[in-house]
């Protein structure tokens, strides 16, 4: 039992999970998303009624559960290097497309790792809703499959880092977007990555996820190799006034692909319109084993020169406020994921952001709609105003004493 509001840490986590370790059955399958708070549970559930996305019963039909409600984000971070080095398993990665070919040897430990879909919050709550049914289907094909073949196995279903993070009082009493080039917020567990030539620092970049998926098969989290323990090689990087170059290179990512780099081209010009200079992102590339080349244009990525550019969310889903549309076949072999991105590749000072440019516009479609109905209701008002003042008086009466009234028709 956990008493509220205590954070199960790295060191109390290693010893609930020793049963795991200790029992006959050493089948393991870790559902690993990349956000996931207890109040998803409760919230989700209770907001859309009948549309619970969660309705697989394994938690009840299983003869033993324990559930954590707040687990140390260092503890889930490095959770499956703590797995692997804690038995000899069998590691494999399960994907949704190849769940019936599973080959589950039962006379040896396994760890069967499966990477859930990413959520897509902060857009429609409806969609985080329908990508956690869509995980919660997954869940479902694979323990049921188990069950059928009399394989005995534990399930942990966890998340890399919280969906939900409570903040101070203060800052919620303000009520405004927040940056890192103001405050940094709670949840900001690791600085950005920075390049630097000498003592200046020429590129900044940051996210609070930065995942891919080739293939729609093989999922890719590049979080925490950039950030936490920046295992990435950025010696490729280049720095000008005028064009800027952020290469990412990784060896040995995940099984399969022995090396991988994410190129960020940025450029700055002189834009006589607005008679000032703007920094833009023009595309991103992605070069697999030094072979496969993949290229996407990005879309409504600029600021002005001095200032960083923010996003919440930029991938390759139409529903992002800030695409990156395939610009070759390769591309589209290639599902990209970033949230809460910011970067900036031209004059940074002080080895932090400037003030950040969003990528979400000010006329939001919530304004549009407040202002085309008041528009219309403004149309009906001075329509009616208008009728009203072209309303006459009669300038005669009839008189109930004389005669009555004749008005010719021409009046």
């Amino acid at each position: 039992a956990m008493h509220e509001g205590h954070i199960v840490s790295a060191q109390e986590l290693t010893v609930l999970l020793q049963s795991l370790f200790t029992q006959n059955s050493r089948n393991l399958v870790v559902f690993l998303q990349d956000t996931l708070s207890i109040d998803d549970f409760t919230y989700l559930s209770e907001s859309y009624g009948n549309k619970n996305p969660f309705q697989n019963e394994i938690l009840q039909s299983s003869p033993s559960s324990l559930v954590l409600p707040a687990v140390d984000c260092e503890a889930t971070r490095y959770l499956l290097s703590f797995l692997q080095e804690s038995g000899d398993w069998n590691l494999t990665n399960v994907t949704n497309l190849n769940v019936s070919q599973l080959e589950v040897n039962a006379s040896e430990g396994n760890l069967l790792v499966v990477q859930l879909h990413p959520l897509v919050r902060g857009l429609k709550e409806i969609s985080t809703l329908e990508a956690i049914a869509e995980n919660d289907k997954i869940i479902g094909r694979v323990t049921m499959d188990l069950q059928e073949r009399g394989i005995h196995f534990s399930v942990i279903y966890t998340a890399v880092r919280p969906s939900r993070i409570s903040r101070r009082t203060d800052v919620v009493a303000e009520l405004r977007r927040q940056l890192m080039a103001t405050e940094e917020e709670d949840d900001l567990s690791y600085p950005p990555l920075n390049m630097t030539t000498g003592n200046y620092t020429c590129i900044l970049f940051y996210a609070s996820n930065f995942s891919l998926k080739a293939n729609s098969s093989v999922f890719i989290d590049l979080t925490n190799a950039t950030f936490v323990t920046q295992n990435v090689d950025v010696s490729d990087s280049e720095c000008s006034d005028s064009n800027t170059t952020l290469s990412l290179k990784y060896t040995k990512p995940v099984n399969g692909i022995s090396s991988l780099e994410i190129r960020f081209l940025m450029t700055n010009k002189f834009y006589e319109v607005s008679a000032r200079q703007w920094s833009t992102l023009d595309s991103v590339e992605i070069i697999q084993d030094g072979e496969k080349f993949a290229k996407f244009n990005v879309s409504v990525i600029s600021a002005p020169a001095e200032y960083s550019f923010h996003c919440q969310l930029l991938g390759t889903s139409n529903i992002y406020p800030a695409r990156l549309v395939p610009a070759n076949n390769e591309a589209k072999n290639w599902d990209v994921f970033i949230s809460r991105l910011q970067i900036q590749g031209f004059n940074i000072e002080n080895n932090q952001f400037s003030y950040a440019s969003d990528c979400t516009g000010f006329f939001t479609p919530g304004i549009w709609m407040g202002l085309v109905t008041s528009v219309i209701l403004l149309w009906i008002l001075t329509y009616g105003i208008h009728m009203i003042m072209q309303l006459t008086t009669n300038s005669r009466f009839d008189d109930p004493k004389g005669p009555a009234l004749s008005v010719p028709q021409t009046e």
